[in-house]
């Protein structure tokens, strides 16, 4: 944890323990792992968030709660020096906010989890949204930011239209006898209350199967819950959605009754890569299972993120939600990790550091550069014998929650051209449809066939028969063949491009620290199609002159 900041946020720690003040952004169970053992007062949240965690926790005292609201602003006396917190809304679910903190430690935004659209900024204060002339009246110095769809360039329709899609899917099916809606999640609640409005009917939530969501909207829009199993609208649970709605389709057409509409509103199945094709973002489409789709978002998409870091201009962002990491966002690579490490940076103050002056010159600080006072012919030639610099990493530190930092890894320079590289050689990853493990399974079958020819050359003996599929053996022929394709994968692997080896130590070490694989050379696809083709035609040739052999 921060050791300059006297607060956690969704954070239920050891460390986090010792705070003084926590703060809670909204009541989803990955916020809340370890509140019931690791929970101390004060926890300041709202009121529906301290009543659906009490509802999870019923063992939790209620009295370690205080409660807060949407704009309030809070003075917190502390010993270390005075510090306000601002509640602003998430635009999440029901109850999330966001937080402002601002003290001697400096300006700091909390997320939580949040959807960043243009009206969610502008209920900021006032000041983090505008310009005196080309600079921000007042900037953030960190923002510790929801990245959950850091990675997918999908522009996620806002939440109003996609229960647009959802309504206009139900009007589109009027004789289906009975609508269930994938709405059992904290967050879909505002799906329920439009389709129940539109339609002018309740909803049925069985309380026995999704306590959870019965208690939610009990809290937050009890007009629209119904007791009724026979009502038409029913929400149902996603777990086991799929197999439910093809059994509950295929009765039907079996028994000649009226077809049932499945609605599921989520954005996990548009981000999937296992489509032959491109769902449409503006309309519901309805899956192999049955299953009509909506894509409804609680998160904020790749696009609406840039915007936001684009208007409040902070100087750290932070991502809360690894493995998306903030720094795959174009504003962090061009504004952030390029800062100077002065002694007044911000990031000193939260964590403590110590930071000697004579580590930076301050002439350097103003990225002024400061002649030598010698000219290099003058320097003794023991001085310029080379010197082995080792690097030792340290282990991430835990920011809040599940978010970490590795200020070791931050300080070694990001080559430009590599980090636009991997990016690149990701994509292709992802477009071939081919994960990472698939990837590290066909290079190591190419570095085997490789180590083969190797002993081939040193007088080894190596297989030289091919079998085909009818398991017939072709001799001479046989042998040719197996030498092009080896030849033809030694070359493969001699010509890659973008080798991990490629990459400078300090990109393999921060790929490293973040526990993600360095990335792996990418086959040339000009080779693999012209391998393709070449062990057709010898295939073709090689059973011609079998068939012509036995005639």
């Amino acid at each position: 944890m921060p050791k300059g900041l006297p607060f956690a946020v969704d954070t239920w720690s050891s460390e986090s323990h010792g705070k003084r003040y926590h703060f809670l952004s909204h009541a989803h169970r990955d916020h809340l792992a370890g509140i019931e053992s690791r929970a101390s007062y004060p926890i300041y949240a709202t009121r529906v968030t301290i009543t659906i965690v009490l509802n999870y926790y019923p063992r939790l005292d209620e009295a370690i709660f205080v409660e807060i609201k949407v704009g309030d602003t809070l003075i917190i006396n502390d010993a270390d020096g005075d510090f306000s917190v601002t509640v602003c809304d998430a635009n999440h679910c029901s109850g999330a906010v966001m937080f402002i903190f601002e003290g001697v430690f400096g300006n700091i935004l909390h997320t939580g989890d949040c959807r960043l659209t243009p009206d969610c900024l502008q209920d900021l204060p006032l000041k983090y949204v505008t310009k005196r002339g080309k600079e921000m009246v007042s900037r953030f110095d960190f923002i510790f930011l929801d990245c959950t769809f850091g990675r997918c360039f999908l522009k996620l329709p806002t939440k109003q239209s996609a229960i647009q899609q959802v309504i206009n899917c139900i009007w589109k099916h009027p004789h289906a006898p009975l609508v269930y809606l994938a709405c059992d999640l904290l967050g879909h609640e505002e799906i329920l209350i439009e389709v129940s409005r539109t339609f002018g009917s309740k909803i049925f939530v069985d309380q026995s199967t999704s306590p959870d969501c019965f208690n939610t909207l009990a809290l937050t829009a009890p007009h629209v819950v119904s007791n009724d199993p026979s009502s038409r609208f029913q929400v149902v649970r996603f777990q086991g959605l799929y197999q439910r709605a093809r059994e509950t389709l295929i009765n039907a057409q079996i028994n000649h009754q009226p077809t049932p509409l499945f609605i599921r509103p989520s954005t996990q199945w548009y981000a999937s890569k296992a489509r032959a094709h491109t769902p449409s973002l503006t309309e519901s489409e309805q899956d192999e299972f049955g299953v009509w789709h909506a894509c409804f978002s609680i998160h904020s998409s790749r696009e609406e993120l840039e915007l936001a870091l684009q208007l409040l201009q902070p100087k750290w962002v932070i991502s809360t939600t690894p493995p998306s990491l903030a720094m795959e966002l174009s504003y962090v690579k061009k504004h952030c990790f390029t800062t100077r490490w002065i002694p007044d940076d911000p990031l000193w103050r939260i964590f403590k550091f110590s930071f000697k002056k004579t580590i930076l010159d301050p002439a350097l600080a103003k990225n002024e550069m400061v002649p030598l006072p010698i000219s290099i012919d003058d320097v003794p030639a023991e001085v310029l014998e080379p010197v082995e610099i080792k690097l030792e990493l340290t282990q991430p530190i835990t920011l809040f929650g599940r978010a970490r930092f590795g200020i070791l890894d931050d300080l070694a320079t990001i080559d430009e051209e590599n980090s636009e590289y991997i990016s690149h050689e990701i994509c292709n990853l992802e477009s071939d449809g081919m994960s990472l493990s698939e990837k590290s399974t066909m290079e190591l079958h190419v570095d085997k066939q490789a180590k083969n020819e190797q002993r081939k050359n040193n007088g080894e003996k190596s297989t030289k028969e091919l079998q085909v599929e009818d398991g017939i053996d072709v001799g001479e022929s046989t042998e040719e063949l197996e030498k092009e394709k080896k030849d033809l994968i030694v070359e493969r692997d001699r010509n890659c491009i973008g080798s991990s080896k490629e990459l400078n130590e300090s990109l393999r070490q921060l790929y490293r620290s973040r526990n993600v694989p360095v990335p792996r050379p990418l086959p040339s696809l000009v080779e693999l199609m012209e391998a393709s083709k070449r062990v057709k035609i010898s295939r073709k040739s090689l059973n011609s002159s079998y068939s012509i052999e036995n005639l």
